[in-house]
């Protein structure tokens, strides 16, 4: 390896290695502050807090990734151009692509790992990061319960003044509201002075063992001049055990995405998946469509061949003159009652069918995506690299500016494309890959201009026949304005 390439690879890496960095830890923080929630005022000690993050890191791999080498690259070459050190290259013979050799096989590399990291790391730690925030009570059931507020556990509020014990399992003037399951149902309020939280880790139901305390009941009057007194029942307990189902608590939710199994698996597991998900879908169609068939008469029938067949009269236009009004009554409504059966079952079944086709599109979707991440890499370092070259500025300055543009362009559109992809508004491979096909041309073009010595944008092209346009239109009325 030749001196230029080691002095370009050891810049580009110190570069790349401090912004990877520097971003991964504000998007660590991001992550932080989306599940503050889930991590805020529970008692969780560090382990837990710190298996919590190292789960969620790797899924932030393919945002940060694209970006370290988009403003790496254009941090790198704008300080070689701003330098001058690609005009003493260029002084020697050494072009621009000669100059990014050595890159373009590190990122074909790291283009390579990028995709290994998606479809083996990302899934693991996808499964493990879903899994460990269903089941992070069950780790620490105390956590559930903070001192002092209304906890919301299950079908239950519960609040406690005082946690103690090793686990902090031990309660201390406990109240709980009991959830209304139906509306207008009685409320229910039970205190007592303390109690205990029992929880096994294999099971997923908390037992919540109460002493000594009271239980209220409201109850509603049959008279409802009586229903202003609001009278209520009251019983006292010595013990009174409650169960709660932790599957409630820390559920995830579906709008965040990861409450899919897509996620969680490499590309042969999707496309078994995927493979059993369009013959299930098949099948789904093919049944109902048979079903349908039978119900509204149409029946395959052998051909039956017919002989001495005796000419009978034609039957009239209108059928329903044949019968009488209350026989058309009975006739009508059959026919209303199975059209609208029909109509049911028909909707009914194409809101299931485009369920099973939007769960087949974010398989879809989730598999493209592993090969978009290696080819994202290369598309932002063929667009920072001769970008950083035309505009001749390094540092944190101008390239983040450029950077940011960028990357949130690619983000928006490969966001939108997953999106519109996923409801069945285009087909997900170019959902997936619509971000990539829009910014190819930009960096063909980029790449084009930084070779030929061209600036970002040629303004002579558009700035030159306004003047000459101006300059016709004075010679035009001058002579005029002399006589």
């Amino acid at each position: 390896m030749k001196i230029l390439d080691k002095y370009l690879l050891k810049t580009f890496l110190i570069t790349f290695t401090t912004v990877f960095v520097i971003l991964f830890f504000i998007f660590i923080l991001q992550t932080v502050w989306l599940f503050i929630s889930e991590l805020a005022g529970k008692d969780l000690d560090l382990i837990l807090v710190v298996k919590f993050l190292l789960f969620s890191m790797p899924r932030i791999i393919p945002l940060v990734l694209p970006l370290s080498v988009l403003l790496a690259s254009i941090m790198t070459f704008g300080n070689l151009a701003e330098n001058y050190e690609f005009a003493a290259m260029k002084s020697s013979g050494i072009s621009l692509q000669r100059a990014m050799r050595v890159l373009i096989a590190f990122i074909f590399v790291l283009s390579i790992v990028a995709f290994w990291f998606a479809n083996n790391v990302i899934p693991f730690a996808e499964y493990k990061f879903v899994n460990f925030r269903k089941n992070i009570a069950q780790a620490k059931p105390a956590m559930a319960i903070a001192e002092g507020q209304f906890n919301d556990v299950g079908t239950y509020n519960i609040k406690v003044n005082k946690k103690s014990g090793e686990n902090g399992n031990i309660l201390t003037g406990v109240t709980i509201h009991e959830k209304a399951t139906n509306v207008g149902e009685n409320k229910t309020v039970i205190k007592a002075k303390n109690g205990k939280l029992i929880s096994n880790e294999k099971s997923s139901i908390l037992k919540l063992v109460l002493n000594d305390g009271y239980y209220y009941q409201d109850v509603t009057p049959k008279k409802y001049e009586d229903r202003a007194k609001l009278p209520f029942v009251k019983a006292s307990f010595k013990k009174q055990i409650i169960n709660i189902d932790l599957s409630e608590l820390n559920k995830v939710d579906d709008n965040q995405e990861i409450s899919s199994t897509n996620g969680m698996l490499n590309v042969n597991e999707l496309r078994y998946t995927l493979d059993s998900l369009n013959k299930n879908l098949d099948n789904e169609i093919l049944s109902f469509s048979e079903n349908i068939n039978q119900r509204v008469g149409f029946k395959k029938q052998p051909p039956v061949v017919i002989k001495n067949l005796k000419k009978k009269k034609s039957l009239p236009n209108n059928l329903l003159s044949l019968y009488d009004n209350k026989q058309k009554l009975d006739i009508l409504k059959m026919a209303t009652s199975n059209v609208t059966s029909n109509i049911y079952s028909i909707e009914a079944t194409q809101k299931e069918l485009k369920d099973k086709q939007r769960d087949i599109n974010k398989h879809l979707t989730a598999l493209y995506e592993k090969f978009v991440i290696a080819f994202a890499c290369f598309l932002m370092f063929f667009i920072g690299a001769p970008l950083g070259a035309i505009i001749r500025k390094g540092g944190l300055g101008l390239p983040i500016v450029f950077a940011v543009l960028i990357f949130i362009t690619f983000h928006f559109i490969n966001t939108f494309g997953k999106r519109l992809s996923q409801e069945g508004g285009m087909t997900p491979f170019m959902g997936s890959w619509m971000s990539s096909f829009i910014l190819l041309p930009l960096a063909v073009l980029l790449t084009y201009r930084a070779t030929n010595d061209n600036g970002l944008i040629n303004f002579d092209a558009i700035t030159t026949p306004i003047s000459q346009l101006f300059q016709k239109i004075s010679e035009r009325f001058t002579p005029a304005q002399k006589q």
